[in-house]
């Protein structure tokens, strides 16, 4: 059997050339060279196939990267705006509070008392001028006579007409003696306190505020 690879004449049962090798029935043999240029084509492939999975693999790590970066900084911006809306309202809360403390303050500020704004006291016989602010005021005041001559007195007179006072007759007992008055004024007076044989006398004045 001649060989179609090499022209080699084999034994007609021969399977192969004994030559080249050829098996018989299966084609022509490459040549070595053709047999190189494939396996090197196989190669550049194969290195482009690996080149290409590279780099579609680091371009996908690259966009999870990218990604999660994002994720975070949108997780980070979200929390600072929580934060800020958390403060905020915390603000409003402490504004809140500080309203209702003020409206408090102003309810215990609009509960009006008499206060006590002087107090005079002495003895025996005399007079002094005071003077007392504007407002709404009241006068109390009250002695103890030395003797019943029917001149022991305590009276207190204002420069608007106002006045007050006590005293004893000949036949009054000898004991302490009381009044009071009141005015509301838009500005200030002066008051005059005469006093005369006393043990003891009193003035206190009082706004109402």
């Amino acid at each position: 059997m001649k060989c179609e690879n090499c022209g080699f004449e084999n034994k007609d049962t021969a399977k192969f050339c004994t030559k080249c090798g050829a098996e018989f029935n299966a084609g022509p043999v490459a040549p070595p060279a053709e047999l190189s240029s494939s396996n090197n084509s196989k190669y550049i492939i194969i290195a482009l196939v690996i080149v290409i999975l590279i780099l579609v693999g680091c371009v996908g790590y690259f966009m999870g990267t990218m990604n999660t970066g994002d994720a975070q900084s949108s997780g980070a911006v979200d929390n600072a705006s929580q934060e800020v809306s958390s403060s905020d309202d915390s603000g409003n809360d402490e504004g809140s509070a500080k309203t209702q403390t003020t409206s408090s303050s102003s309810s215990s500020s609009k509960s009006k008392s008499w206060e006590s704004i002087g107090s005079y006291s002495g003895s025996g016989s005399g007079s002094q001028t005071i003077t007392v602010p504007e407002g709404q005021i009241m006068v109390k005041l009250s002695a103890y006579p030395i003797k019943n001559y029917a001149t022991n007195h305590l009276y207190v007179t204002g420069s608007n007409g106002q006045s007050g006072g006590v005293d004893w007759g000949s036949h009054s007992d000898v004991e302490t003696r009381s009044d009071s008055f009141s005015y509301t004024s838009s500005s200030s007076e002066t008051f005059t306190i005469d006093y005369y044989e006393t043990v003891s006398w009193e003035v206190e004045f009082y706004r109402y505020q």
